[in-house]
């Protein structure tokens, strides 16, 4: 059963200038294997854009919005088999939102030069 679904899109150079321009922004929002990914990439900014949508997106999924316990940089995406994405929760935030039943997390992210979108579906 279904119990969540979220979407968002954003700005790949909005998140670029954040990047830019605002120490700690890439540390406070992105996990350390997912900055290692995008850094990685030849247009890493589309990149981190879909993985911002996507954590939007979780959070819009879940119902409560980003709460207090949680942090951006401990909700991961990644690829899995055959390069489908993933989200996982990390420390604290993994704890926080136990409570909640998310059985499989589904997400679908996509980019473009100037723009970035996610989709997260929650199962219980």
């Amino acid at each position: 059963m279904i119990s969540g679904i979220g979407q968002d899109i954003i700005e790949v150079e909005r998140v670029a200038q954040k990047i830019g321009k605002e120490k700690g922004f890439r540390e406070m929002v992105f996990s350390k294997n997912e900055i290692a990914y995008c850094e990685a990439k030849p247009n890493k900014f589309e990149h981190y854009a879909a993985r911002f949508a996507a954590k939007e997106a979780f959070f819009k999924a879940i119902g409560t919005g980003w709460k207090n316990g949680t942090a951006f940089n401990e909700v991961e995406i990644f690829h899995q088999d055959h390069g489908r994405p993933g989200l996982c929760l990390l420390g604290t935030t993994a704890e926080t939102l136990a409570s909640i039943n998310t059985n499989k997390i589904f997400v679908s992210i996509s980019h473009l030069r100037s723009v970035a979108s996610a989709v997260v579906v929650i199962e219980e």
